[in-house]
């Protein structure tokens, strides 16, 4: 039980590596304040976290919106009294070279992957500071270490939100405050499944996807939601400003 007495906010929450992460926090005694848009998913999620003894509060939200993710906060604090741990997860990959990707997308990408970050921050950051600390956890993406073909806007918000996480952790480390971030590689989640039936030939599109991978496969949620909790728990007292690569060596 290494979250115990913990609350914590996920963003990003619905499925992939935000709901397993919701479900091993809660498992290891977290509270959790799962925030989304997919209000069924949210429901599905709290309610299987509720039928394994535990605590979730579904918040259905735009974390790009600041009324949105103010209201998150407010409520987690109103309903729990404090919130120790925040985990900046939700985020979108945009496709696309510079000049193939329209203005609308591009600010899109940014404000989900990068301003819902500092929007959580900015809301949560005072409460951490008065009640003596807390645990900023992004995930942002081994792209932000390694370039790949086509997703300069994706590269972009994840290699700000590593830039954000070590400025984060050095700017509040008096206070406190760890911030680290995750890089995962490529993930098998919900998320990758649709990206990769987008395209004209999905079975070669899926073999293209592993075979730029060193190990030869992809990345599961339950490794991903491993490492997040090694980063939020006490184990890892010692470790702030770190962008922490989980991606079968993908960045090597």
């Amino acid at each position: 039980m290494r979250l115990q007495g913990k609350t914590v906010i996920i963003t990003g929450a619905a499925a992939g590596i935000g709901a397993a992460s919701a479900e091993l926090f809660a498992s290891e005694g977290a509270i959790v304040v799962a925030v989304d848009l997919d209000r069924t998913a949210l429901d599905g999620l709290s309610a299987r976290i509720a039928n394994a003894g535990g605590t979730c509060l579904a918040m259905r939200g735009d974390v790009s919106q600041r009324d949105d993710v103010h209201h998150a906060v407010e409520k987690a604090i109103e309903h729990f009294g404090r919130v120790n741990i925040l985990f900046n997860n939700a985020g979108i990959v945009p496709t696309g070279k510079v000049d193939a990707i329209d203005e609308e997308q591009w600010d899109r990408a940014m404000a989900i992957n990068v301003k819902s970050m500092y929007l959580f921050c900015h809301a949560l950051i005072p409460h951490f500071k008065k009640q003596g600390g807390g645990v900023i956890l992004n995930t942002a993406s081994a792209t932000a270490l390694r370039a790949v073909a086509d997703r300069a806007c994706y590269t972009a918000t994840k290699a700000a939100v590593v830039g954000l996480t070590k400025s984060m952790a050095l700017d509040y480390v008096r206070d406190n405050i760890r911030v680290n971030c995750l890089c995962p590689g490529t993930i098998d989640t919900p998320s990758l499944a649709q990206r990769i039936a987008a395209f004209p030939d999905p079975a070669e599109a899926r073999k293209n996807f592993i075979a730029r991978q060193p190990m030869g496969r992809f990345g599961t949620a339950e490794e991903i939601e491993r490492a997040a909790l090694y980063l939020v728990s006490d184990e890892a007292a010692f470790v702030t400003g770190m962008a922490f690569a989980i991606d079968g060596g993908f960045s090597i």
